[in-house]
């Protein structure tokens, strides 16, 4: 299967959605309560952005994030081979993890250095805990389900083991950070493909720019496994947060007129979907974002 088939670039629309959730959060966000200590302003079920890759790949040009995009895709390449250490999350390319797989989280956890523990996305992925004591790789089932049955609507894929998340008196995680992203939805209209993420807590400024990211070239990919067309990726937050801290740089980031999103394209020799890693994705020479911001707070 081809790439994108994407517009040229001085035909794309510049997408305002991103932008336009934040302001939505700064405006008519609830101040809360959060679990790394600083208060969010928090919007539920934002409405959905709907991005049509054949108008460029969604990668925020709010302010530039190519001096780390091939992380996330490194990320969920990762992720999807089962990969719950920090050792090989660095080995695909994504480093951003050493914040949150201190040796520190993983003892309270009762896990080993480095280990994210078996309630984390590699393992809910690639590995989930079946009834009779196996495991079962999800995106597997699923490649070969949308191949055999592609009109089904049960073509959905799960991050969360409840057994290893769950809080409160007697209860110990088994996992250094509850998956944040994931829920996956994949329709097939004819011979496209659409993605459609749930995300049940959005961090805007931060994680989101990443998730977008790594979400669109899974799409990509899926549609290269399965012989179909990339054509939507759809992203639906649940808990759509800015943290305060946060706040002056989002105001800032508001001001800036969004501009077209780049072409990225994906080598579509690669024969196995789990074969697939960062360096098969490639930043066209049309991403125009305006600067970076570097110093945005960061949630641990």
């Amino acid at each position: 299967m081809e790439n994108v088939a994407y517009k040229p670039y001085e035909g794309r629309t510049p997408d305002y959605q991103y932008q336009n959730t934040i302001k939505l959060i700064l405006e008519q966000g609830v101040r809360s309560k959060s679990q790394p200590g600083t208060d969010t302003l928090t919007v539920l079920c934002p409405p959905a952005s709907h991005y049509r890759l054949d108008n460029g790949f969604p990668m925020i040009t709010e302010r530039s994030v190519k001096s780390f995009w091939g992380q996330p895709i490194g990320e969920i390449c990762a992720f999807v081979n089962g990969v719950r250490t920090l050792k090989g999350l660095e080995e695909f390319g994504c480093k951003f993890w050493s914040l949150w797989g201190t040796p520190e989280k993983c003892a309270k956890r009762g896990l080993e250095a480095g280990d994210l523990g078996p309630g984390s996305y590699g393992a809910g992925f690639h590995d989930f805990p079946t009834a009779d004591g196996g495991t079962f790789n999800q995106f597997q089932h699923i490649i070969e389900q949308i191949k055999e049955i592609p009109h089904l609507k049960t073509h959905f894929v799960s991050p969360w083991i409840p057994q290893f998340i769950g809080r409160g008196k007697g209860k110990q995680q088994k996992v250094v950070v509850a998956p944040c992203h994931g829920w996956l939805y994949f329709k097939v209209y004819g011979d496209e493909l659409t993605t459609v993420m749930v995300q049940r807590s959005a961090d805007f400024p931060v994680g989101v720019p990443s998730n977008m990211i790594q979400y669109a070239a899974l799409t990509m990919m899926m549609a290269h496994a399965t012989g179909l067309k990339p054509v939507e990726f759809i992203h639906q937050p649940i808990d759509a947060h800015v943290y305060v801290d946060q706040i002056p740089r989002m105001k800032e980031l508001i001001k800036r007129e969004p501009r077209p999103f780049p072409t990225v394209t994906m080598n579509t020799d690669v024969d196995d979907f789990f074969g697939f890693r960062k360096k098969h994705f490639t930043l066209g020479d049309d991403y125009n974002p305006h600067p970076a911001m570097k110093d945005i707070p960061v949630a641990i």
